[in-house]
């Protein structure tokens, strides 16, 4: 159905039930904090309260689209929320490989640690895109991502068949496994369809000449497009990527982390 949409009105409302679900998702984890450390709970939380908002009030970083012409629509306000809550959950997934490396293998903490900082790389691209409105860099941030969920996984693959002691905590290494099968081919599209949207609108810009970084910036803070077309809102990936990182798969897989790591 999603593949015959060309207007994502109904989605985007839908999307608002992924509000409801992650501050369930905060609310329980407040009650877990005696349980799990501190390292796991705000993480955690920090990602639920982001992601709710999000939902509530989706925007699209390019040409700042919005589903709502609101106050709270913002794209600089969106972007700024969203650096601490990715920032957050790769710390969350960094210290769950060093939770779980029981061996202290010293690569695999290496790598848990370079995830970390390739987020913080991440975010420096992103916010270049978002402040200069050259979309190259929202495809290097991306490649980055990809990065991290492929150190993640190698590592994950190494502690799953060298631990056999972690019992309920290996199906955690499991779930590492099934999201990077998923996500690194998904985001191989993703880069490629980001990397084809750079390449048009590099000559767009060259077109219509250089900006100031006062205009870009002031109209990341002020300017909103509503819109509800699939084209601009990313159409077919764009929806998966929203809805799975926001609504449904990060927030209940963060989720499960939260409540396998404070019952044992």
């Amino acid at each position: 159905m999603a593949l015959l949409m060309t207007d994502y009105t109904f989605v985007l409302w839908l999307l608002k039930l992924g509000t409801l679900a992650n501050l369930y998702f905060l609310v329980n984890t407040a009650t877990l904090a005696g349980d799990a450390n501190a390292g796991v709970i705000i993480p955690a939380q920090v990602l639920f309260a982001v992601s709710a908002y999000r939902c509530l009030f989706p925007v699209r970083y390019e040409d700042n689209v919005v589903f709502h012409d609101s106050v709270f629509s913002s794209v600089f306000v969106t972007r700024l929320l969203a650096t601490f809550s990715e920032v957050a959950y790769i710390l969350l997934m960094s210290h769950l490989l060093r939770l779980l490396n029981l061996n202290h293998v010293g690569w695999v903490t290496g790598l848990s640690w370079l995830m970390v900082l390739q987020v913080v790389i991440c975010q420096v691209l992103v916010w270049v895109a978002v402040l200069t409105g050259r979309l190259a860099f929202y495809y290097y941030e991306e490649l980055g991502w990809g990065l991290i969920f492929a150190l993640n996984t190698l590592a994950s693959a190494y502690l799953y068949v060298t631990a056999d002691t972690l019992e309920m905590r290996q199906r955690l290494l499991q779930l590492n496994l099934l999201f990077g099968a998923v996500y690194l081919p998904f985001q191989v599209i993703h880069v490629r369809a980001l990397r084809s949207n750079a390449r048009r609108h590099s000559s767009e810009d060259s077109d219509a000449g250089p900006q100031s970084s006062w205009k870009l910036l002031t109209t990341v803070i002020r300017v909103k497009n509503r819109r509800t077309d699939a084209e601009s809102w990313g159409g077919l990936v764009g929806l998966i990527w929203m809805t799975s990182y926001w609504a449904t798969l990060i927030p209940m897989w963060v989720y499960y982390i939260v409540g396998v790591l404070a019952a044992n």
